[in-house]
């Protein structure tokens, strides 16, 4: 009772709200929280006429109690509506990965689990599950962390590709990319910027190495393309005939299929980084993750 009239307190700083929404009297809810400080052996507020106001220390203590009381209050909605079977899943995905990659693939899971409810947000950079409201996260990074669970989902295998009205004329490979010599290659990537990805900075010098091409590439040519930073980003400039972009094939397929996008060459670099499945561990036990890794382990 003492942390729910804490949480309520901070939340309207007042003490006379929180005890309306706890339906207890304002004396009951500053029992609480005098209660609370001496048990804590600091002040959370400072009473002011006008108010409440979280002290440092209250502030910092707010911010895991809430997201504690968050998740308890979630934990039980799932039980009484669910009965432990499914319930709601709250996963951040990366931009381009949910869009080009999991969408269209989510219906099977859809159809699978129909008891599970999935909500899905985007995040730049890596989640803080300290403070987040999420269960779990789909993330390009190195994989597990102290305290964090990670299994593989894909790698990131990039590419070149460039407008269809960049592309020189040129027989195709089986599969359909242009069969270049390696001065046509050159020629062809020396002629138009190079678009660079802010969340794999190194990703042109590492195919240009892994091609033979990074002695014929001038330096200053390689550093000076656009950079952005989300993979659709650096495909709309591709199709936009900005420059020449380095593409996973799942996010390159639609536009290559449209005539918009041309694949360059056959050769791929893989990133050491890959898309993680990454959850807390004390969340390793909740139902609708571990159905949803389940899925996604078996999905191609």
């Amino acid at each position: 009772m003492a942390l729910r009239c804490f949480d309520l307190s901070a939340s309207h700083a007042s003490f006379t709200k929180a005890a309306l929404e706890a339906n207890l009297t304002q004396g009951a809810v500053s029992h609480q929280i005098l209660g609370l400080e001496a048990l804590l052996g600091t002040s959370l507020f400072v009473r002011k006429r006008a108010g409440l106001q979280l002290t440092p220390a209250g502030r910092a203590y707010w911010v895991e109690v809430a997201t504690a009381l968050r998740q308890l209050e979630r934990a039980t909605q799932n039980l009484v509506l669910n009965k432990g079977v499914g319930g709601v899943l709250n996963l951040c995905v990366a931009s381009s990965f949910a869009t080009y990659w999991l969408m269209p693939r989510l219906a099977g899971f859809v159809s699978a689990h129909p008891e599970i409810t999935l909500n899905l947000s985007t995040h730049i950079g890596p989640v803080d599950f300290a403070t987040s409201p999420h269960d779990g996260a789909i993330e390009f990074c190195e994989g597990a962390q102290p305290g964090l669970c990670a299994r593989r989902i894909l790698p990131l295998e990039l590419r070149p590709y460039c407008a269809a009205g960049l592309a020189p004329k040129a027989r195709r490979t089986p599969a359909g990319r242009l069969a270049l010599s390696k001065a046509q290659l050159t020629k062809l990537l020396c002629g138009a910027p190079l678009i660079q990805h802010s969340t794999v900075p190194l990703a042109w010098e590492r195919w240009l190495q892994e091609a033979g091409l990074d002695l014929a590439m001038p330096s200053l040519h390689l550093s000076a393309g656009p950079r952005y930073d989300l993979l659709s980003m650096a495909l709309n400039g591709a199709i936009a005939g900005l420059g020449i972009a380095l593409l996973p094939d799942y996010v390159a397929a639609g536009a290559v299929e449209a005539g918009q996008i041309v694949g360059v060459c056959d050769l791929a670099w893989t990133s050491q980084k890959a898309y993680y499945l990454r959850y807390p561990q004390w969340k390793s036990e909740l139902v609708a993750l571990s159905r949803f890794q389940q899925w996604i382990e078996g999905v191609r």
